[in-house]
């Protein structure tokens, strides 16, 4: 579903990426892991063709980033924590509606998917009020939303529970879970190791635009004999930043 060939990219004197290369398949979560700087926010952007990579490619479903750019955002449907860009003064069936059709879909299409995802995401009571005044969370479900509208088979999630409270957290946690039960291919990054173990099926630790290790978490405990992954993880990164 993605492959990443030798992705590069540099901006002005400094290499975000330096030469990273893995397979991301469908039905798999694959946990992006770095400290802030260490590329993660770059490599989904790359991929999403929200930027270009100054060297190396990637596919999405066959699509290469740097010769079919349009099919590649097809496929993708991308999620970023913090702030989440919805337009405050349209309800939130007006934005999602405005993304399915960026998107290319139909009415009668895009209608019928929104009207899933509000069932979906218990939005009902508030579809038709404007996100302005949302909180926190309503915003999340909107924006949640409004990335999949378009039935996306590839899921970029960038720190998607950042400022989220439990329950938030724990939709957020849901959808990534049926998105797997779907067969779709899933990046997650975060910070917090425990919902990476608690979702993801592989990691992938990248540390100054650089692949520091990856594969399954049991495998990685194997390897350096420690069930602690942010132990691990510490030992992995406070090495190279000596």
């Amino acid at each position: 579903m993605i492959e990443v060939t030798n992705l590069s990219k540099s901006f002005k004197k400094t290499k975000a990426l330096d030469n990273l290369n893995f397979q991301i398949k469908e039905g798999e979560i694959v946990g992006l892991l770095g400290e802030n700087g260490a590329g993660k926010t770059t490599t989904l952007r790359i991929i999403s063709t929200m930027i270009k990579c100054t060297n190396g490619t990637v596919k999405v479903n066959g699509f290469d980033i740097n010769k079919e750019p349009g099919k590649v955002r097809n496929e993708i449907g991308i999620l970023f924590g913090g702030e989440v860009g919805l337009y405050d003064r349209l309800t939130a069936r007006e934005n999602i509606r405005y993304f399915a059709e960026l998107n290319g879909m139909e009415k009668s299409e895009a209608d019928k998917s929104i009207e899933m995802l509000s069932d979906k995401f218990q939005m009902k009571e508030y579809m038709d009020r404007r996100v302005g005044k949302f909180s926190r969370g309503m915003k999340q479900k909107v924006a949640i939303a409004r990335s999949i509208v378009h039935k996306p088979n590839v899921i970029l999630l960038d720190e998607p529970t950042a400022g989220l409270d439990i329950s938030a957290s724990k939709l957020i946690h849901n959808f990534i879970e049926d998105c797997k039960g779907e067969n779709k291919a899933i990046v997650f990054s975060s910070h917090s190791m425990d919902e990476v173990e608690k979702l993801c099926d592989r990691i992938i630790i990248i540390h100054k635009g650089k692949i520091l290790e990856q594969g399954t978490i049991d495998e990685i405990k194997s390897k350096y004999n420690n069930d602690d992954m942010e132990q691990i993880f510490m030992s992995l990164v406070g090495d190279r930043n000596e």
